[in-house]
């Protein structure tokens, strides 16, 4: 009845098994080095924790937000930005450190204590226990059904979370290593997998050319917004055009891009006037998204995934626009969920006879442990099941690195 059977069928079942056997394979984890990134780790705590109580002119408990709340809002005259969520006292939380970060030098170094804390107790401690008895590896658990959009999720460790954005974050994925010195590690993901699919769908010529003909779509976009030509867009302008490819596809209003760029809320609504007005399919996609979501209370990926938003009719207007952002990025990341699973049967299918094995999944990477003399052919094997997973107006490409250790798959 909901025309969900050819998705359950062709995707969610098959994948069951492609799943089962990532999860039975495991990762190798290099505990050797992980001790040593721990010790390191340490010493770096160690050192913040001297700033921090110097910055705040006593010694107190750290992690104890009600401590460090009296220090900032009563000792240092901090102006509180709100209440904790029982409003038994101020917050200390990640986003009010940040906007109080250039008043002190405090919440700058509590924000970078935090971060390296987070990252030795989830990680760089917690990995080595989880190593199977047995087998020597980790196994994760991957989750078919707990996301709204279709995408896998990583659970006990969870692998998909390890940040990659900050130097210490991607140092863990260095402890990721293959099975034996026979192997060799590689990483294939999607290529603005997420803007090819807003091309397709949005049906929008300048966009769909800008892909067909192998352009740097950001610069393409600055070309258009800033009404130069491709070979006079500076590094700036493509920066602004990367950061609002990506918030259009999330519905990010004026306010939200002038957050994420170093522009004013008036140059931001100004770009995402100029770029509706270069990219008109997009500005249709969006408002007919919108317009389904209204009419239907759900929207659908490419193949047929629903996705219900009860809160598009909502009278509370920040709710309605959180429930209209989730109608516009629902079609274009649950399709490339949907995607990437079809990959990773196809991949598995025909590694079947092969040594080499997938290991990992994160959104729109895969991560292989590639038996070496194979490498070529599981290159081969990776990118035609990527780059054929569906047919799209314009090419699907799949970037590919081999290397000893996950990081240097980056």
């Amino acid at each position: 009845e909901l025309s969900l059977e050819k998705l359950y069928r062709e995707i969610e079942m098959p994948l069951v098994e492609v799943l089962a056997e990532m999860e039975f394979e495991g990762v190798n984890i290099d505990v050797d080095f992980l001790a040593e990134l721990s010790a390191e780790m340490q010493e770096r705590l160690d050192h913040f924790e001297a700033q921090i109580y110097d910055a705040a002119g006593e010694e107190f408990n750290i992690n104890s937000t009600q401590q460090l709340a009296a220090i900032l809002f009563d000792k240092i005259g901090m102006k509180p930005l709100r209440k904790t969520g029982k409003k038994t006292g101020y917050s200390t939380d990640q986003a009010v450190l940040e906007k109080l970060k250039d008043e002190h030098p405090l919440p700058k170094l509590i924000l970078e204590y935090r971060h390296f804390q987070k990252l030795k107790s989830t990680y760089v401690d917690s990995l080595p226990a989880l190593i199977n008895e047995k087998t020597g590896r980790v196994h994760t658990s991957f989750n078919q059904t707990i996301t709204a959009t279709g995408r896998l999720s990583s659970s006990d460790p969870n692998l998909q979370n390890i940040p990659i954005r900050t130097e210490e974050g991607a140092q863990i994925r260095k402890a990721f290593i293959p099975r034996n010195s026979d192997y060799i590690f590689l990483a294939a993901d999607y290529s603005q997998v997420e803007l090819r699919i807003m091309a397709h769908i949005s049906n929008d010529p300048t966009m769909i050319e800008a892909f067909k003909s192998g352009e740097d779509i950001h610069s393409r976009t600055a070309s258009e917004v800033y009404g130069v030509p491709l070979d006079e867009v500076t590094p700036e302008m493509r920066r602004h055009a990367k950061t609002a490819n990506f918030a259009v596809i999330y519905g990010v209003s004026a306010y939200g891009l002038a957050q994420q760029s170093d522009m004013t809320v008036n140059e931001a609504s100004q770009f995402i006037e100029t770029y509706f007005m270069r990219y008109p399919g997009i500005r249709q996609y969006v408002d007919q998204y919108i317009q389904m979501a209204k009419d239907n209370g759900y929207v659908t990926t490419l193949l047929g995934r629903r996705r219900y938003i009860p809160d598009i009719n909502s009278r509370n207007r920040s709710v309605r626009q959180f429930a209209e952002r989730t109608a516009i990025n629902t079609p274009v990341q649950g399709t490339a969920a949907d995607m990437i699973k079809i990959a990773m049967i196809r991949v598995f299918r025909r590694l079947e006879n092969m040594k080499s094995r997938m290991i990992l999944q994160v959104h729109d990477e895969l991560v292989l442990d590639v038996y070496k003399s194979e490498l070529d052919q599981v290159k081969e094997i990776v990118r035609t099941e990527m780059e054929g997973a569906i047919e799209l107006k314009v090419p699907l490409k799949a970037d590919m690195v081999a290397g000893n250790n996950w990081l240097e798959c980056k």
